[in-house]
């Protein structure tokens, strides 16, 4: 209806261009200016599903989610996007065209937005490893991945915070399931949080006693699949106290994840870390040796893969924000090929948001149903039967 709507104000008829081949002038109206423009729209803005009197893009379907599953005792939703500033204006429009349809007489949506920051950007190389230099020979910079955005969730001063892509929305008859499960990975973290606090307040008071120091590290091999490392001597019971505390007093994540389909990305994997120690980190295929058979192998025969499905807990014990810097782990940055005016480049991007920037979190794994996880990558994707709304 928008597509026809804009091309009959230029007194073109679509059906007729269909019926006489002439694909290329519907297309220019579908992506151009002079017609809807969605090559120039971010995807938050792209219209993805048909209502009986209404478009919505992804800005929309995210308030909709929002509203059911993050709403406080006194009614209001708290809703964060990452945005490019050149669509700051863009975005502010269609939000304040849409938020009265998802606003009640109880209900408000504080939307915030932020921009990834400028000082996060890394130089480009060329394929011999030089600055990168544009046709203007001056060096390229290029954005530090999906890893910068960790200082816009520092900025947050969050408590709870869910995090998920952008495109992965659903119309409402199917959202029913990801209500569900976002519920239950939030619930999870709860759960985990509470015995978590409690532990640390007793360590934090110097409780050291035997009995107590066993039932912690049961909870953190059995809960949080972390192996202790051994801990011998006089002092054994102080020292193992001290890294339980330690270990359990930093920022934790439950992520949903999904069984392998053969999407593209990361999954959960068990790493070993230099001092020995292992955990479950989410492991992008970049950052494996696929020339490797071993490492090829086990990332080939992964059972689950991460749909960015996240929910975690920012503040300590003691109720303040955690400094997330330092739970990083910075070796896990990668060097991806990209192009630029034409030519290859080396692009270095940071240690992934939920891969290794959360490297040193505690971090809780839960299989979710794949109905939860319905991406829009390529336009074709909306195609998918997920996406129709199928109107009577």
């Amino acid at each position: 209806e928008d597509l026809v709507d804009v091309m009959t104000r230029d007194q073109l008829n679509p059906s007729e261009l269909k019926q006489n081949g002439d694909y290329r002038t519907i297309i220019s109206y579908v992506l151009n200016e002079k017609g809807l423009g969605l090559a120039s729209l971010p995807k938050a803005l792209i219209p993805f599903h048909r209502y009986a009197d209404h478009r919505r893009a992804p800005l929309e379907e995210h308030l909709v989610e929002a509203v059911t599953y993050t709403q406080n005792e006194n009614g209001n939703i708290r809703i964060h996007f990452t945005i490019s500033p050149e669509h700051k204006e863009a975005f502010q429009k269609r939000l304040n065209s849409v938020r009265d349809r998802f606003e009640t007489g109880y209900t408000r949506i504080q939307v915030e937005t932020s921009y990834q920051k400028p000082e996060t950007d890394t130089i480009a190389a060329d394929l011999d490893n030089r600055p990168f230099l544009d046709d203007a020979e001056k060096p390229v910079f290029r954005p530090g991945g999906h890893g910068a955005l960790l200082a816009n969730l520092q900025e947050l001063k969050g408590d709870i915070v869910f995090i998920k892509n952008i495109d992965n929305v659903v119309p409402d008859r199917l959202k029913e399931p990801t209500y569900r499960y976002k519920r239950i990975i939030g619930g999870y973290l709860l759960m985990l949080q509470d015995h978590v606090f409690t532990y640390l307040k007793e360590l934090d008071r110097g409780n050291t006693s035997r009995p107590f120091l066993e039932d912690v590290s049961r909870f953190v091999n059995n809960e949080l699949f972390l192996n202790i490392p051994e801990i011998t001597g006089p002092d054994r019971d102080n020292l193992l106290a001290r890294w339980l505390f330690n270990r359990l007093n930093r920022p934790m994540r439950v992520c949903g994840i999904v069984k392998n389909e053969g999407e593209p990305g990361g999954g959960p994997f068990m790493v070993r870390h230099n001092d020995g120690t292992t955990s479950i980190q989410i492991v992008e295929d970049t950052q494996i040796n696929l020339d490797n058979p071993v490492h090829r192998k086990a990332f080939k025969s992964a059972t689950h893969f991460n749909p960015t499905d996240l929910v975690c807990s920012l503040r300590d014990f003691q109720g303040q924000p955690f400094d997330l810097e330092p739970f990083r782990d910075p070796e896990t940055g990668f060097i991806s090929i990209k192009s630029f005016q034409g030519r290859e480049l080396k692009a270095l991007e940071l240690p992934g948001l939920w891969n290794g920037s959360m490297a040193y979190w505690n971090s809780v794994y839960v299989e979710v149903p794949a109905e939860t996880f319905n991406p829009v990558k390529t336009v074709n994707d909306l195609l998918r039967e997920e996406h129709l709304n199928l109107l009577a």
